[in-house]
């Protein structure tokens, strides 16, 4: 039984992200991440499973959102890079 139930949350977490922005998506990888990596590290050392894995997930879900701004800090650094060059480049072209 308890299969069944992984099976249907794994299957609804995955469908229901299809919506998601890349904010979102980055949040809820990482917390998924850190709740497994908790509930794993706790039940290793013999500790609550279900406190590493509250633990974990928001550990997770904060480098997540962290994550997400980087990557667009990024990104718009590149684009800013890239509008730069390429206006260089039109201003200087040969007439």
């Amino acid at each position: 039984m308890k299969k069944i139930i992984a099976i249907v949350a794994a299957t609804a977490a995955i469908a229901g992200c299809s919506n998601m922005s890349n904010t979102e998506q980055r949040t809820l990888s990482g917390a998924g991440i850190g709740a497994a990596a908790g509930a794993v590290g706790t039940a290793i050392f013999h500790g609550n499973p279900i406190w590493g894995a509250v633990g974990g997930a928001a550990v997770g879900a904060a480098s997540g959102y962290v994550y997400d701004a980087y990557k667009k800090q990024q990104a718009s650094e590149y684009n800013a890079g890239y509008n730069a060059g390429k206006n260089n480049a039109t201003n200087n072209a040969p007439n």
